[in-house]
């Protein structure tokens, strides 16, 4: 028996990333809203950030 509830415990929770996600950018929207960033700036962030992902999904190797 405490064998099955070591297994369990060493299984990582399953976790809903789209809604992680969701709830992360609520987070740090509000974080930097609360720290003096206006959305203009908060919108140059967020194009930052699809530029690195867009740059990183430009260096994979494709499969083909």
């Amino acid at each position: 028996m405490s064998q099955a509830l070591a297994t369990l415990e060493a299984v990582p929770p399953v976790v809903n990333r789209e809604r992680a996600v969701r709830i992360l950018s609520k987070s740090l929207y509000r974080d930097l809203r609360e720290n003096g960033y206006e959305p203009k700036q908060i919108v140059a962030l967020a194009s930052e950030l699809i530029e690195q992902v867009t740059t990183d999904i430009k260096d994979q190797p494709t499969l083909a």
